[in-house]
Formats: structure tokens, sequence, C-alpha cells
């Protein structure tokens, strides 16, 4: 079974994040950037899947240079070939364009599967993988906690707020998936190596049949803003009344939930 794993390179959950001066962006200067906890993951299950099954496993990213750290990452886990679509006139923060190009360098690969995140951890978007099985004509299914594949069919179960939700595909699909869907391994230091030498595929939309205009809809970045500062807790103190009172006070016209 041939699997394609698409991934993201994004900045580190733990590494301080500083907005650009222009606030449309994050200043990436010192950042360290991974790929995406989510994808993790996904290359994770692929890989597991080819174990049990045979077959291949494609990493695939659209993003700047260095972007390709992320395909090392997945082939440094033990992916067989990774494609980098690499193009200044792809506009990264347009989710559709993005998934149009994605879905333009899949579709010659002919997959039986395609796996994502359910999201990037830099925007939360979730845009992607949806909009990948639109372009596609496949099925999908998204945030999926176990996969079980068979004969032309793959049966997905998702957790939903106190039930799980069973969903039958046939394959090929387009399946986003959930952190507990298992427990990525660490890459082996000959799995290292092998990344290192393993040469990576790099396409431009000229290559995929697109001229990054007019494909999808158009989405901008107006400006992007910290999160307001935490303030310090509040302790109500006095007897059980009195604080009942001023609890309900204050969740009502200080915090306004009430």
């Amino acid at each position: 079974m041939n699997v394609v794993v698409c991934v993201k390179h994004v900045p580190d959950t733990e590494a301080p994040i500083r907005i650009r001066g222009d606030a449309r962006g994050v200043e990436e200067s010192g950042l360290n950037f991974v790929m995406n906890y989510y994808d993790e993951h996904a290359v994770e299950e692929a890989l597991r899947i080819k174990a049990a099954r045979g077959g291949t496993v494609t990493v695939l990213t659209a993003g700047p240079a260095r972007a390709v750290e992320a395909l090392r990452a997945g082939l440094a886990m033990g992916a067989d070939q990774a494609v980098h679509i690499q193009d200044p006139a792809l506009d990264l923060t347009d989710h559709l364009r993005v998934a149009r190009a994605l879905a333009a360098a899949i579709a010659p690969l002919g997959p039986d599967l395609v796996l994502c995140g359910k999201l990037a951890t830099d925007d939360n978007a979730s845009v992607v993988g949806p909009a990948l099985a639109e372009y596609l004509g496949l099925p999908q299914a998204t945030a999926v906690t176990t996969l079980e594949l068979g004969e032309g069919r793959a049966t997905a179960h998702r957790e939903l707020e106190g039930a799980v939700e069973i969903l039958e595909l046939s394959l090929p699909a387009v399946v986003t998936v959930e952190r507990n869907i298992n427990e990525p391994r660490y890459p082996s230091l000959p799995g290292i190596m092998k990344a290192k030498r393993t040469p990576v595929t790099t396409k431009t939309l000229a290559d995929l049949g697109l001229t990054g205009e007019g494909e999808g809809a158009r989405t901008d970045v107006l400006g992007l803003v910290p999160p307001p500062k935490r303030q310090a807790g509040r302790l109500i103190q006095g007897e059980p009344e009195v604080v009942v009172r001023e609890l309900i006070r204050s969740l009502r016209e200080e915090a306004k939930v009430l």
C-alpha cells in the first residue's frame, strides 16, 4: 500500500514567538522550526501501515527552503521518498492554494491513502486535509484516533464528546489523524544518516501545472497580536454567604461569563 503523508514545518511550540514589525507574520530569525506535532503521528501511522501491508511512504511538504528539514525528519523516521513544493509565488497563508498545490503533486503518485495531521500547530486551521480531499475527489475522515484497513476499504474511528463515530471509507481516501492514534518513533542513527543521503524531489508551481494565481479562494492575514497577559488571581475571603455573592458579582460584572 502506497501512502503519501503531508507534513508542515512549524515553529517549535516551546520556542518564544515574536511578531514581525508589520504584524503579518512571526520573526523567524533565531526561531527553531520542527515537523508539525500532529504530522509526526501521521508519518508514524504510514510507517506502521507499510510494515503491515508493504508499499512505500512518501512525505510531502510545501514551503520555503527550510521546510526540507521536515521532510528529512520524515525520512529519518523511515519514509522512502520526499517531495518539496518550493515556489515564492505560492502564498503559504492561503490554505486553499497550498492544498491545491499539494493535490497537484499527489495526483500523479496515485497513492492508496493520503494522511495528514488533524491541524498545524502554527495556525490551528484544520483546512488543508479536508481541502485536499475535495481537490482530489476522494472520501475523507478527520481527527481519526483508530484506522483499520481492509481490501479497498478503511474504517476510521473518531472520538466525539461522549461517543465514538465510526466511518467506512472506500480507498483511496484522505485521513487526518489525532495525536492519540499512536506514539511516534524516535529516528534511529542509521535512519538519520540515510535521510541525509536521500535526494528530495523539488517541484515548482509550473512543474505542477499551476500558476499561483486564481487557484482557490484567497485568504489574507490582516495582522497578528499576542494574547493578553493573564491577570493575577484574586482570593475572596469571608463568610460563605458573602463569598458567594461576591463571586457571582465578579463573574457577572468583571469576567462577564454569567
